[in-house]
């Protein structure tokens, strides 16, 4: 027998033709990559305002802890693989349902599990490439990884000696206006926003499940702890984002195959 929650979300992605997906870290930890914010994670080992925008911009300092902390959680990140949820999401995307996924994750997962890059937009940035603050020069990030295995404290531009940073959002650090505002724009058009593994605390990001409400979509929460969206939403589950959407788009993908 299915669970009544799961065939009330099977039946609102069904009735849903242009569905908005909101991303969270709580998909990332479905894929061992530990949430910042949670217990044991980077944040209760580090200080975040030693990593705010303008510290690493001026103190050479900041910038060798910022490094190291990078370091800490890079090779975990980099090794990650995609779970049921990104796998489920592709799904969404094969059906022709998704106009977006607006990832607050920097962890390059969802261009691993095959989505169109078009349809990824990575408002808190990428972790896998890194620029030069100055000129713009881009490096792989596994090449200036090399680098601080090497010995290298703080590495700079080859072609400028500029300051070299991931290509993230840090504290402090503008939001990317152009992705920001796309993100805007598909909130304004889906008519079923929906949020996996996102606690909806870090602002402006939550704006855009809020935009989405205002505009007349639906709103589906699957996340393991509340929100301060779930009296507003449709359907909220707390649960694992694999078992729960990945059970739901796989009984839809049987009900199309029949």
């Amino acid at each position: 027998m299915i669970d009544p929650l799961i065939q009330r979300g099977t039946e609102l992605i069904q009735d849903s033709n242009r569905i908005l997906v909101f991303v969270g870290a709580g998909l990332s930890t479905e894929s061992g990559i530990p949430d910042f914010r949670s217990p044991g994670g980077v944040w209760e080992k580090y200080d975040p305002t030693d990593f705010y925008f303008q510290k690493i911009v001026s103190s050479e300092s900041a910038r060798e802890k910022y490094w190291q902390m990078s370091t800490e959680f890079w090779g975990t990140m980099k090794d990650a693989s995609p779970s049921r949820g990104h796998l489920a999401i592709l799904k969404l995307e094969a059906m022709g349902k998704l106009i977006g996924i607006v990832t607050q994750n920097i962890d390059n997962l969802h261009h691993k599990t095959g989505n169109s890059s078009e349809k990824i937009i990575e408002i808190h940035g990428n972790a896998f490439t890194v620029s030069c603050l100055s000129c713009g020069k881009k490096y792989d990030r596994g090449l200036i990884q090399d680098r601080l295995q090497s010995g290298v404290k703080v590495p700079y531009c080859d072609d400028c000696s500029g300051i070299l940073k991931p290509d993230t959002v840090s504290f402090g650090q503008s939001m990317p206006e152009d992705k920001m505002a796309k993100a805007y724009r598909l909130a304004g058009e889906c008519d079923l926003c929906l949020v996996l593994g996102s606690s909806l605390v870090v602002y402006p990001a939550a704006y855009i499940p809020i935009h989405a409400l205002d505009k007349g979509a639906r709103l589906m929460i699957i996340n393991r702890d509340e929100t301060g969206l779930d009296s507003r939403a449709d359907l909220v589950i707390h649960d694992s984002i694999g078992k729960v959407f990945g059970e739901m788009m796989e009984l839809i993908s049987r009900d199309t195959a029949a």
